[in-house]
């Protein structure tokens, strides 16, 4: 596998997280990070805000030529009005990247943090320092930022498990003595 360029999107109406990895041989390499903010705007200017969003987005693709992207998945939460606006900012995101002809993958919060640290109920504390070792960052990246580059790991390795199947052909799995008579235990 050559080396690719991923963006990882952690999307969020008032902060939105990216990250960019390379991934080379095996090895993953620190690219950018940063936040893309729509703070200085007015809350009740959501036309305004997406377009920073989208904007911002095009402007990450312009500078760093990445190969494909990844975003995060959007689940409902208790407030239906802030997964709506939530789903709108994603959505700008989404399209700013297939705008520039990028292939996206995307990741629910628990498949990235199973995938950096080994389990679906990581903190955020726990996956940013997680980032920082897998990368080798020499302090730890913002909440944001720190998600953007764990969505980003998460497809570099996603992507690499595809392409040695696609080189195989088939992958073989070991059947466990887990199940027997029918029953688990």
């Amino acid at each position: 596998m050559s080396a690719n360029i991923v963006l990882g999107i952690d999307p969020g109406l008032q902060t939105t997280g990216f990250g960019l990895v390379q991934f080379d041989g095996g090895k993953l390499h620190y690219v950018a990070s940063g936040t893309i903010k729509t703070t200085h705007l007015s809350r009740s200017d959501l036309p305004a805000r997406l377009k920073v969003l989208f904007e911002g987005i095009h402007e990450v693709v312009d500078r760093y030529q990445p190969d494909c992207a990844a975003i995060e998945i959007i689940f409902v939460n208790v407030n239906p009005q802030a997964t709506l606006l939530l789903g709108q900012a994603r959505g700008a995101c989404l399209t700013a990247l297939v705008t520039k002809n990028l292939s996206v993958a995307e990741y629910t919060a628990l498949q990235m943090k199973k995938a950096i640290a080994g389990h679906g109920k990581a903190g955020k504390a726990q996956v940013q320092e997680m980032v920082k070792r897998l990368i080798n960052l020499p302090g730890l990246p913002g909440p944001d930022a720190a998600d953007a580059l764990g969505l980003a790991i998460t497809h570099a390795h996603a992507a690499k498990g595809l392409a040695l199947m696609a080189l195989g052909g088939s992958v073989r799995t070991k059947a466990s003595g887990m199940y027997r008579s029918g029953r688990s235990g």
